[in-house]
């Protein structure tokens, strides 16, 4: 049964300009309902950037739960972090009434890793972010960090756009996009179980061959020729769900 909560918040007034139109690309309820969110959970997402998903998640958790955001440090090595966290810091800001309870906390491994109490999150979430962070070398130490944080029996929800089986490390790189098993024998390095997995966000439209990888796709439409590529639709993704041992 649908959540009418979760599913009245994906389209309210409150998201920002143009993230609705995103909603049928990205099922936001189906894949929330999928890693199991509850409103009286400990939720921690990991850098969310703009907040797509954070716009959800605060206003659903704010009477019942709790919500930790993990975003760039100030100290980020690349000079787009610090910007792109004080762009998200001044929304939370000034929207009291929707992000006024989110607790927001840094990442920037091996220095900063403390993203949430350890072992008190019942559930974590990560979208379209573990390519950037084999791409850095920094892969088990986000691993690491998410394991900490999650409590035992705690979940953790990833979308990421999806290599084709037998994709070289090299051409995720380039692409961006990562294979299953990739992701899978990352997280049971760090200790997770395998849990299930869904095609709620599949597009059997993507090839995963274009010339700027992932960014080819909306809503980037980096290569140009933009009918094409929003012809194909965002980009193909798995959706996983793992579990930190009892």
């Amino acid at each position: 049964m649908t959540d009418n909560q979760l599913a009245a918040l994906v389209n309210g007034n409150h998201r920002a300009q143009g993230h609705a139109d995103r909603n049928a690309a990205r099922h936001p309820v189906e894949t929330l309902e999928f890693f199991g969110l509850r409103p009286d959970m400990t939720v921690l997402e990991l850098l969310p950037a703009l907040g797509w998903y954070t716009e959800i998640l605060a206003p659903y958790l704010q009477e019942h739960g709790r919500l930790y955001v993990s975003h760039f440090s100030p100290n980020g090595i690349e000079p787009y972090m610090p910007k792109v966290l004080e762009m998200f810091e001044e929304r939370l800001v000034a929207e009291p009434e929707v992000f006024a309870k989110t607790i927001v906390r840094h990442i920037n491994p091996p220095q900063e890793v403390d993203i949430a109490p350890p072992g008190k999150i019942d559930l974590a979430l990560v979208f379209r972010n573990v390519h950037n962070w084999i791409w850095a070398g920094q892969v088990d130490e986000y691993f690491s960090a998410l394991f900490k944080a999650l409590k035992p029996g705690g979940i953790l929800g990833i979308e990421q756009h999806r290599a084709k089986p037998g994709t070289s490390l090299e051409q995720m790189n380039k692409s961006h996009y990562i294979t299953e098993d990739r992701v899978k024998e990352i997280a049971a390095s760090a200790g997770f179980l395998f849990d299930a997995s869904s095609e709620i966000n599949a597009n059997p439209k993507d090839s995963t061959d274009h010339p700027k990888g992932a960014w080819s796709l909306p809503p980037f439409l980096q290569s140009g020729e933009e009918d094409k590529y929003r012809a194909i639709g965002e980009s193909d993704r798995m959706t996983l769900r793992f579990v930190k041992p009892a």
